[in-house]
């Protein structure tokens, strides 16, 4: 099954087992937005998904490249970059690996974060894309310690996440790096059914209090000063 999702300039395919365009996918782009980006800018993508994000910094002149674990992503990107008639590198691999010794002036990345039961998604479920370990930080601890690697002097980290992963954390592994962070943006949206699916667990493990119905997700942005 595959579904058509609305995104800035355009529409964007997404089928079920990609993760589709969502609040804090739009809270991201709206955060992009706000950046200085000339014409020829670079800006790398990770976790791409179905593009939506790459596709918006393209849209504005940059010369974009994404990244993703997953192969259906890695296709779902290139076919919408083919259908917008935008240029797009598109990587199949683990974080940055596939950039390794590229920097960039920009960095988007809106990874999984959902503190999880299971000690890993199963290989080809649509998990893969919001499942990260008991404390939801699986790979945003590893984006924390080697984004600043991929970034030019000035460049700047845009990630965002739930609160429900713990902020200070995510700060203090980016300022540990050499980066100077900060939360510029915050909405509280009603539990989706990801969450809604894990309550019991969620509020046995003190993540959430009883009576809760929204979660916090965040902004995280992140500069290399030098």
């Amino acid at each position: 099954m595959t579904t058509r999702i609305e995104s800035r300039g355009g529409r964007t395919l997404a089928p079920w087992t990609v993760y589709a365009p969502q609040e804090d996918t739009l809270l991201l782009a709206q955060a992009l937005d706000r950046e200085h980006m000339p014409a020829g800018a670079t800006l790398l993508d990770v976790g791409t998904g179905s593009g939506a994000l790459a596709l918006a910094a393209a849209r504005r002149g940059a010369r974009v490249t994404a990244v993703d674990t997953t192969y259906r992503a890695v296709l779902t990107a290139r076919l919408n970059a083919r259908l917008a008639r935008l240029p797009l590198e598109v990587l199949h691999g683990d974080l940055f690996a596939p950039v390794t010794g590229r920097r960039f002036d920009l960095i988007v990345s809106n990874p999984p974060y959902v503190p999880t039961h299971r000690t890993a998604p199963p290989r080809h479920s649509a998990a893969v894309a919001w499942d990260a370990g008991a404390d939801g930080r699986l790979l945003l601890n590893r984006i924390c310690r080697s984004a600043h690697m991929s970034l030019r002097p000035g460049g700047v980290l845009l990630m965002v996440h739930s609160a429900l992963c713990g902020i200070p954390p995510t700060l203090a592994g980016l300022e540990r790096s050499g980066l100077r962070a900060s939360v510029t943006d915050r909405l509280h949206v009603p539990f989706g059914p990801v969450l809604r699916s894990r309550l019991a667990w969620l509020r046995h493990r003190g993540l959430i209090e009883a009576g809760d119905e929204k979660e916090e997700l965040v902004i995280i942005r992140a500069e290399r000063t030098h």
